[in-house]
């Protein structure tokens, strides 16, 4: 009977690192599935999803083109927690479909070592059902701030925003089967990959 591949969900904070752990389990043979980039697929352009933000949030978060617009969209949902919600409530149950739909598809290949669903708001979809395990990625809240100030190219204050925005990083840690700690550099990062890719594959 064969067995089914273990699906690990990698989750963490902004800033944290998330893409690096995921693409290092990718770079070891890791079949990779990022919830991002199904949020993305679920709002290409005239798809119901994407027809539901206009009507919700105007037809202004289209580009000329039709596309979303993710950074006006972005803009609105930060600063606003009952539009985050109901943005929450439109696009958690379209991505959950097609994160449920992919995963199967993955689960039955055997020739596939190890499944990675990278999923910034898996706690806060109610998503680790979809998974076996949960790999949270730690960082220093100090290194977390001063990365994402340089990567977003904002302010203190507006990273701080960001940061407050999301579930707490200790409420995260408290419900991981497994943690990296990205506050160093790269190379301890993918370290602590290797090791844990030791344990769950060989």
């Amino acid at each position: 009977m064969p067995r089914d591949n273990l699906i690990l969900g990698v989750t963490g904070n902004i800033a944290s690192g998330k893409s690096t752990i995921a693409g290092g389990f990718a770079q070891l043979g890791a079949a990779l599935l990022d919830a991002d980039q199904l949020a993305r697929d679920v709002v290409a352009p005239d798809s119901p999803v994407l027809q539901q933000l206009v009507e919700k949030f105007g037809s202004h978060i289209l580009q000329p083109d039709g596309q979303l617009d993710r950074d006006r969209l972005g803009a609105i949902i930060f600063a606003d927690p009952a539009a985050r919600q109901e943005l929450n409530r439109i696009m958690h149950p379209a991505i959950g479909q097609l994160a449920v739909e992919r995963l199967q598809q993955l689960k039955h290949k055997p020739e596939i070592p190890l499944i990675v669903y990278e999923a910034p708001l898996l706690f806060e979809a109610g998503a680790e059902g979809r998974v076996d395990k949960v790999l949270v990625v730690k960082i220093d809240p100090l290194v977390q701030l001063h990365r994402l100030m340089q990567r977003d190219n904002i302010d203190e204050k507006a990273a701080q925003q960001k940061i407050n925005a999301q579930m707490p990083q200790e409420e995260k840690l408290a419900r991981a089967d497994y943690v990296i700690d990205n506050s160093g550099t790269v190379e301890e990062a993918l370290e602590q990959v290797d090791k844990l890719w030791a344990k769950l594959v060989e």
